[in-house]
């Protein structure tokens, strides 16, 4: 299966955004705070009878509960009584009844729930019951605590489109209190109509004013809206807030409310080319999507991803998150060529996994633009009994590491063109060559634990004049001699500026006397083929 263009004319744009460029989409709230409409719904025709749905829960990682239920005439209770709370969400999940596949939509869940130890759901789901678990909706977080009291709630799910059955699905681990016990009634499930037509009902990663010149600069509370272009995401009500001096619309021509989730999700997809598409304004990743095989991305341009809330860690820290192109666990096959991808959260081109049926083979980047993103590559495998084998990232040209929309609002600031994180599969055949690396805020590369089969990386072209050469298991080599003695990679690479002949306008071709045409013995391109032009 093929998706592409035909006909002359711009790429075909395919974005994961809302648009908010018209009057009737901001009111303000407070003195230059504006938010978005508030949503209310309007509900309908009864999809499932939940009153005596049967729930499970899966544990891990040490977590305790015990899930027991009681029928009564007016329906089934189900009880959860926590021993051990977990430390991630997914150490104690919860599945419910399956439904039938679900059309793009909303539906609202109606249920009864009190908890001895006050707490909220937050991340309330439709996914399949079994690997990959694709998530095809999700809810927002809850606007009150579950209390000691019985009271009646009402979560509104939104749906993509699904031909899969899924099942009703959440997360306690870290959530539920211990000693906690936790009882709930499920009673129905409804389709919901919105007031608003397509309300934000996953989290705003990025706001992108006026297509890239300003971007939103994300806070947690609406109290830390201080300055203009802040804003802050309220999940349990679907709306945006944000400081502006002057009505956004008036302001900018164009608002995109970047979302959390995949502008092309290929989960368990194979056998499909992408060519000559633009994939833009999604806040999570461009293309994602685990268990994929033969799969081809070419000639697509891939800007301004990634930035939404992927999790919360344990001491209050938020996480975000988002890569242009990501193979998650089981990846082979696969070809990105041709493609020039700029303005990326996280990282341009990544396979990463942490299962063991993670089995990584034949990947291959090659003759790709990349233009200022926190990573140009990124790769981790674990554990053990994974395996990486044949990876190709080769004849790239990396432009400005770290030089993002997003690396200041980052609690990790950690521009680097090559960010080689924990790798205990087994490896082999790992090759970075004839790439240009040129400029980073602060590394060159930074490589972590395991590694026992080190990378086939040499003759690339390296230069920047900030930042740090290489972060070495931990240890600062600043100096290019000294990160060729240290780690034995790049041994016939140089440290030269490319002399592109004009990189303000983004012209990356190396000028006739660049040394990119010194660093391979048989003259051969090093960058982009397409830019390494006769000198």
């Amino acid at each position: 299966m093929t998706y592409t263009s035909y006909g002359n004319g711009p790429k075909p744009l395919i974005l994961g955004s809302l648009p908010r460029h018209r009057p009737s989409d901001w009111i303000e709230v407070r003195p230059n705070i504006w938010a978005t409409p508030p949503v209310e719904y309007a509900v309908g025709k009864q999809i499932l009878d939940l009153r005596k749905s049967h729930w499970q829960h899966h544990q891990e990682a040490g977590a305790g509960v015990q899930l027991t239920a009681e029928d009564l005439p007016e329906g089934r209770i189900t009880q959860l009584a926590c021993t051990q709370s977990g430390q991630a969400p997914n150490h104690i999940q919860v599945w419910g009844p399956e439904l039938p596949p679900l059309k793009q939509g909303c539906l609202a869940l109606t249920f009864r729930a009190r908890s001895s130890i006050p707490f909220r759901i937050d991340d309330l789901s439709v996914r399949m019951g079994s690997a990959p678990w694709t998530r095809f909706g999700g809810a927002g977080s809850m606007d009150r605590d579950i209390g000691p009291e019985w009271n009646e709630f009402q979560l509104v799910l939104q749906i993509q489109h699904s031909a899969q059955a899924g099942k009703l699905h959440f997360n306690l681990g870290g959530i539920l209190p211990e000693n906690a016990l936790f009882e709930f009634q499920p009673l129905s499930l409804n389709v919901a109509t919105p007031t608003v037509t397509d309300p934000p009902t996953v989290d705003v990663g990025n706001i992108i004013f006026d297509h890239g010149r300003q971007c939103g600069w994300k806070k947690w509370t609406i109290e830390d809206l201080k300055q203009p272009y802040d804003y802050y995401y309220d999940g349990a009500t679907w709306r945006v807030y944000l400081y502006s001096a002057g009505h956004p619309a008036q302001l900018h021509s164009s608002v995109e409310l970047a979302l959390r989730r995949h502008v092309v999700d290929q989960s368990s997809c194979h056998h499909v080319v992408y060519d000559g598409l633009a994939i833009k304004y999604g806040a999570a990743h461009g293309f994602g999507g685990g268990n994929t095989h033969h799969l081809v991305i070419r000639d697509c341009d891939l800007a301004y991803i990634g930035g939404g809330h992927q999790f919360t860690r344990e001491d209050g820290h938020p996480v975000r998150f988002g890569n242009a192109i990501e193979f998650w666990g089981a990846a082979h096959d696969h070809l990105i060529e041709g493609c020039r991808i700029w303005e990326v959260y996280d990282a341009a081109l990544t396979n990463q996994g942490r299962d063991p049926s993670s089995i990584q083979v034949n990947i291959t980047y090659r003759n790709n633009l990349i233009l200022n993103s926190e990573y140009s590559f990124e790769y981790w495998n674990h554990p053990e009994s994974a395996i990486t084998k044949n990876i190709r990232f080769v004849n790239n040209t990396c432009i400005n590491a770290g030089t993002v929309w997003s690396h200041a609002q980052r609690p990790d600031p950690n521009g680097s063109h090559l960010m080689l994180y924990s790798n205990t599969a087994a490896t082999e055949g790992v090759e970075i060559k004839h790439n240009i690396f040129y400029q980073c805020t602060d590394w060159g590369s930074r490589t972590s634990s395991g590694w026992e089969t080190l990378p086939d990386q040499d003759y690339n072209l390296w230069y920047s004049d900030t930042g740090v050469m290489s972060n070495w298991f931990g240890t600062r080599l600043k100096r290019f001699d000294e990160y060729q003695a240290e780690t034995g990679l790049d041994t016939h690479s140089l440290f030269a500026d490319p002399l592109f002949i004009d990189p303000g306008q983004g012209d990356f071709r190396p000028a006739a006397e660049s040394p990119a045409r010194q660093v391979r013995p048989d003259g051969g391109p090093v960058g982009v083929e397409s830019l390494f032009t006769p000198g």
